[in-house]
């Protein structure tokens, strides 16, 4: 009987005490494309009404919006594998030319179209697809708190439950207009639960993974828009195509057109032949 009044203090004791510093907190990045390009604007940017000229195949440049702070979350190495996996969304498309990678180190926090014309210039691309961010990570502390129960008492293990909810934002801009071209969205969210030992290595995991699983939503968004896109210069008047030299646009018309001349040359030649 005393050693089971013993345990229920101990459990009370902690349950208390867990109870008492139970807290919820939450810690947030984000890299906002309007504080990139607008720093000063105090309203919404008036956009003058002008034609924009598009010359397939279009050189582009995709990079992450600049943060306002320290990032801690994701480094530069895993960034640039996340802009990889959107770089083969625009690769898909005929209409595309080469693509650079930009690291975030080349923009500058509120560089504004000054800082993108320098880039541009710099990695020769015309056209720019702009990633802002914003990723919230809640934490509820001792939510995750464990009792343990052993052969000489109780003793909890306090942790901590993590919610991260990420957003993505794909902008992609033409260069010389300074023109939104169309944009695409992500989002995601990731919870999970760890003692205090493991809870930062864990929590900064869910995070990474957070962006992952945010661009796996963005990637067919960006297709999509990429594909309406180019149905829609055909008859906007704001926009004006005009293919580089030796370039002749087809896509996959054009391929069905190449091998269906294949086949009537074998077709020919099987004639002939016969």
């Amino acid at each position: 009987m005393r050693l089971f009044r013993t345990l229920l203090l101990i459990f009370l004791a902690a349950a208390i005490g867990g109870c008492a510093s139970t807290s919820l907190r939450s810690t947030r990045q984000a890299g906002s494309l309007v504080d990139f390009l607008y720093p000063k604007a105090t309203a919404a940017p008036e956009m003058t009404p002008t034609v924009t000229e598009l010359r397939p195949p279009v050189r582009v440049g995709i990079a992450f919006v600049p943060g306002s702070g320290r990032n801690t979350a994701v480094s530069e190495a895993e960034r640039m594998q996340l802009l990889e996996r959107v770089k083969a969304a625009f690769s898909a498309h005929a209409y595309i030319g080469k693509i650079e990678l930009i690291p975030t180190s080349y923009l500058r926090p509120g560089g504004a179209f000054d800082n993108l014309d320098q880039v541009a210039r710099m990695f020769d691309v015309e056209v720019v697809a702009l990633l802002s961010y914003d990723q919230v990570r809640f934490n509820d502390t001792n939510a995750a708190a464990v009792l343990y129960w052993t052969v000489v008492g109780a003793y909890l293990i306090q942790g901590d439950r993590y919610d991260v909810q990420t957003l993505l934002d794909a902008a992609v801009f033409d260069v010389k207009s300074r023109k939104l071209l169309f944009r695409a969205p992500g989002t995601s969210q990731v919870k999970g639960s760890a003692t205090w030992a493991g809870f930062t290595e864990q929590a900064r995991a869910a995070q990474s993974q957070g962006y992952a699983q945010a661009v796996e939503q963005l990637i067919p968004q960006l297709q999509g828009e990429l594909g309406r896109f180019r149905e829609r210069v055909k008859s906007d008047p704001q926009f004006k195509v005009a293919n580089k030299a030796g370039y002749k646009g087809g896509g996959s018309a054009g391929w069905l057109a190449a091998l269906g001349a294949l086949g009537l040359l074998w077709l020919g030649h099987a004639r002939r032949r016969a």
